[in-house]
């Protein structure tokens, strides 16, 4: 538990400046003498030690500091999670469209990713295909992310690892809408234009003045 000022209990601590320099051991009265001379605060860090160690510091800055330290490493612990999506030999279009999507997602999130090709039967016979699959989603996912550990067997499947791309250089491929794969080249301009014409012909049929 961190102390400051008066709820001190120890009767003689060790006393570091905010620069890390040490002035020594003393008593906590002559400590607090020292850090209100300054302006400013004596917070035990650590309680354990012997004797207790203080830091003359501003109180308020240092759970600022603290505060965010916190949230930092809670962040970093975060993106550091290992997901993993699970794929077959036989793994459909539609199916493999889905999983794409997933692996984009965790991987946009900062999360690094396990890839797992599972064998079944007479599919142990030609692991190449396990293989061959893996290769393809590396290559699909080639503006996502990079390959940390490259596809290997582990008895009867075959597993890689993925880490995401720095933010500013990944670029998703994988959008689904209601689990179809929506590609920029799917949209055809003389669909657009069509559109448009036929649009244009509705209007005037309900104004009642063809052209």
């Amino acid at each position: 538990m961190t102390r400051v000022n008066e709820r001190i209990r120890a009767p003689r601590v060790r006393v570091v400046l905010p620069d890390g320099q040490q002035l020594g051991i003393m008593s906590s009265q002559e400590a607090l003498s020292k850090a209100k001379l300054v302006g400013l605060d004596l917070v035990e860090i650590a309680a354990n030690a012997d004797p207790p160690v203080c830091r003359i510091i501003d109180y308020g800055k240092y759970k600022y500091e603290q505060a965010k330290l916190k949230k930092t490493q809670k962040k970093s612990q975060n993106a550091s999670k290992m997901k993993e999506v699970k794929f077959r030999v036989r793994t459909e279009q539609h199916d493999y469209n889905i999983k794409l999507n997933r692996l984009e997602t965790f991987l946009d999130e900062g999360h690094k990713a396990r890839v797992v090709l599972q064998f079944r039967g007479r599919e142990n016979a030609h692991r190449e295909l396990g293989f061959d699959k893996l290769q393809r989603i590396i290559g699909d996912l080639k503006t996502m992310a990079s390959v940390d550990q490259e596809p290997r067997l582990q008895g009867r499947m075959v597993a890689m690892t993925l880490s995401p791309l720095p933010k500013a250089q990944r670029k998703r491929k994988f959008q689904l809408f209601h689990g179809e794969l929506i590609e920029e080249d799917d949209f055809d301009e003389d669909e657009e234009d069509d559109e448009i014409e036929n649009s244009a012909e509705d209007e005037e049929e309900e104004s009642g003045n063809p052209a």
